[in-house]
């Protein structure tokens, strides 16, 4: 990555051990920190698939208007989950569109550990022949802990310099948030949001939000675009 971001000063939580039944998927535990908590909640969802719609109403997003969506939390580690977003368009399948969330980190200076820093979300866009596109890997750090169910992604300055770049400058004042919920909870759901405000900067106001029912798995659809293992 090009951009580390350096606004996580405040956010110097230890690292807690999970309770995990497999390195791929931890359990949750009481004493996490809310961003370790959300990270134990969406990886209770890995090999999951789930079928969501568009919620929001921008006139930019008509085509996604009652279009077929699947997400499926398709690859888990410890530092990073990767979430294939799959809609239906016109007949066709876009696979274009994987998020990334990963775990930030930095070594102890004493060579002990590691201090946790906080979140990231990247956008990985891929043409159907796996090629990236010329807008990818943008997207943002978390700017506090947030909760255990809800993370925020403040636009990084990576993706700033890449959007100005290539003139997409409504986009420099991004704020991106994920929603979800451990399985097996009541009314779980997965949020996916993208918005931007008069007050955030924004030229013109920005909401797109997708939302995702937890409560029942749907067949796992093929690997994104330039993601052959899932």
């Amino acid at each position: 990555m090009k951009d580390i971001s350096k606004s996580f000063a405040s956010i110097f939580a230890p690292v807690l051990l999970l309770v995990a039944c497999s390195p791929d998927a931890p359990q949750a535990d009481a004493q996490e920190s809310p961003q370790d908590a959300f990270f134990t909640a969406l990886s209770t969802h890995c090999g999951k698939a789930y079928a969501g719609q568009l919620v929001s109403e921008d006139e930019a997003d008509a085509d996604f208007v009652g279009a077929p969506m699947v997400m499926y939390v398709a690859d888990c580690s410890k530092t990073r989950i990767a979430v294939p977003f799959h809609v239906e368009i016109n007949g066709e399948w876009d696979r274009s569109r994987t998020w990334l969330i990963t775990r930030q980190s930095v070594p102890h200076m004493s060579g002990q550990g590691e201090t946790q820093l906080g979140l990231r979300l990247k956008h990985d866009h891929r043409h159907k022949d796996g090629e990236s596109d010329a807008l990818t890997m943008y997207g943002g750090d978390t700017a506090d802990e947030g909760t255990a169910t809800m993370q925020s992604f403040p636009v990084d300055q990576f993706s700033v310099d890449m959007f100005k770049a290539q003139g997409y400058d409504a986009s420099v004042t991004n704020v991106w948030s994920v929603e979800v919920q451990p399985a097996g909870s009541e009314n779980a759901r997965f949020v996916y949001q993208l918005k931007r405000t008069l007050e955030g900067g924004a030229t013109e106001p920005r909401l797109f939000r997708v939302e995702f029912d937890l409560s029942a798995e749907v067949e796992a659809p093929p690997p994104a675009w330039g993601h052959e293992g899932g």
